[in-house]
């Protein structure tokens, strides 16, 4: 069980490596060409294809280049059996604050990110 513990944790490292370092590469290794990303905006619920969500990932700034500090950290990892987990997770591009629910299947013997869902927080400097 521990073996499948690092590697989901290496999945979620590399997400979060991409995110911050806007690096599409990472983010493409780890996503499953069919993801989604769901949240909601204006009280409405919103899905965005994964290609969708890569072009926006390009064409902002990046929080490594911005200067930002990284600010992500895994708060539950919970194993539901050999080949489905679930992750909850803390990552910020400020001002965004950003908790996600990954949801992760292990394809061809490797964990990849097969859902995530979200909530945006935006926070004031102060």
């Amino acid at each position: 069980m521990s073996s499948e513990l690092t590697a989901i944790q290496h999945t979620v490292q590399t997400y979060l490596d991409g995110l911050y370092e806007g690096d599409i590469a990472k983010l493409g290794a780890v996503f499953h060409p069919t993801c989604a990303l769901t949240h909601v905006v204006d009280g409405e619920l919103k899905v965005l294809p994964r290609a969708q969500w890569f072009e926006a990932v390009q064409g902002r700034q990046t929080p490594l280049a911005a200067g930002l500090s990284r600010e992500d950290y895994i708060l539950a990892i919970d194993l539901i059996g050999p080949t489905m987990a679930h992750v909850k997770l803390k990552c910020a591009i400020p001002p965004r604050y950003f908790t996600d629910i990954l949801s992760l299947l292990k394809v061809g013997g490797s964990w990849v990110i097969a859902q995530k869902v979200f909530m945006t927080e935006v926070r004031e400097a102060g």
